[in-house]
């Protein structure tokens, strides 16, 4: 049994230690035995699954509610429990909020009403196409063009590294408007997978399967009602959707790294060694030490971030940042440990702690780098001793 003492620090209402119960028991009894072998199927499944359950309306605000907001401490439980029992549950769950989270942020009524209607209710797949080939991490390099031709936009360019590319219903794009040069020309569109002159140039394939794609538009058109903001506001847009989102990430890498400390407490506990537990080598027991430091650590981090940014926070970037690159970074250690403590089996295809280290290894990559994660950090620190 998972830890879960975190929930009595003052960083929870009584509402999210009910919702870490409910999720935790629907988890322990959907996503037991996910079938991972058709991956696009899976996640379909699973966001149905998620959107049936009703948990996929914590992704978005209520298109009926002015009033309605997203509640980053409740996605941050979901997303550690979801990725303690599954990862691509984590996964299907996180991309509903992650690609529309524009829209959520800064999108009209009609365009929340069109789009989070069906994506809450998992009627409707989404996704964050933000990446480019030459333009990962260094979002002002955008090289993709949106250009003005009468009532539309002309999109034209290449997005990759996707994720949900080539199953998502509907795409929030951010390309180049040209209002001023780097980021301030940026803007950001709702362009439906059904768009002509948007295609599926390629299935990308990674360690821990998960729907990615390169995207290409060719002269693809939008109406401009289809611009989430003003012009020259994408990133802007950016920054504060993955402002909420990237304590989640961190959120994900904390299911993680429980998971393997629960794996391994079982291990040394049960696992006989010269004629003992293995719990009984103080060489495990320093190991298991520093898994239960790493991951209390990552915790405080992440909901620290969380709730700072539910206490009405405008910009939470460099706690986001540590959150992120602490908890990602060191569960990648937990994980480690476990699969050490774990010996061949931790490296045989098809056990919980494999599937963990293949997992955990890409989100020290996506929203966010962990070597941008300690510029972000070092220049709100080097700003914040200047009294900027």
């Amino acid at each position: 049994m998972s830890d879960r003492s975190f929930l009595d620090w003052p960083f929870f209402d009584e509402a999210h230690r009910d919702l870490a119960d409910l999720v935790d028991e629907w988890a322990r009894a959907e996503l037991a035995d996910v079938d991972h072998s058709n991956v696009d199927a899976a996640c379909k499944a699973l966001v149905a699954a998620l959107g049936e359950a009703g948990w996929l309306k914590l992704t978005a605000v209520d298109p009926a509610d002015e009033t309605s907001r997203i509640d980053v401490r409740s996605l941050c439980i979901l997303r550690e429990t979801l990725a303690r029992h599954d990862g691509l549950a984590d996964f299907a769950f996180a991309m509903q909020g992650l690609g529309t989270g524009a829209i959520s942020l800064f999108g009209s009524r009609d365009q929340k009403s069109e789009w989070l209607s069906l994506t809450r209710q998992g009627k409707a797949l989404s996704a964050f196409a933000l990446s480019e080939p030459a333009s990962g991490s260094d979002v002002a390099n955008i090289a993709m063009t949106a250009t003005r031709d009468g009532d539309d936009y002309v999109l034209n360019g290449e997005k990759t590294w996707i994720s949900n590319g080539g199953i998502a219903d509907v795409y929030t794009v951010f390309a180049r408007t040209g209002e001023a040069p780097g980021a301030k020309g940026l803007s950001v569109f709702i362009v439906p997978a059904t768009t002509p002159g948007l295609k599926i140039a390629e299935r990308l394939e990674v360690v821990a399967p998960h729907p990615l794609a390169r995207l290409k538009f060719a002269d693809c058109r939008v109406p401009a009602s289809a611009m989430i903001g003003k012009p020259g506001e994408g990133f802007r847009i950016a920054m504060s959707v993955l402002d909420v989102f990237r304590s989640t990430v961190a959120a994900a890498a904390l299911g993680f790294a429980r998971r393997a400390l629960d794996e391994s407490l079982d291990r040394v506990s049960e696992r006989q060694l010269f004629g003992a537990p293995m719990s009984d080598l103080q060489m495990v027991q320093g190991h298991i030490a520093e898994m239960a430091l790493d991951v209390d650590a990552s915790a405080l981090l992440v909901y620290r971030a969380a709730w700072l940014k539910d206490q009405g926070a405008p910009r939470v970037s460099r706690e986001a940042a540590m959150a992120k690159l602490y908890a990602t970074d060191h569960a990648q250690d937990v994980i480690d440990k476990a699969v050490q403590l774990h010996g061949g089996d931790g490296v045989r295809k098809g056990h919980i702690v494999e599937s963990l280290y293949r997992e955990i290894r890409a989100l020290r990559i996506y929203e966010g780098a962990s070597d941008v994660q300690k510029v972000v950090i070092a220049r709100q620190t080097l700003a914040n001793s200047k009294g900027v």
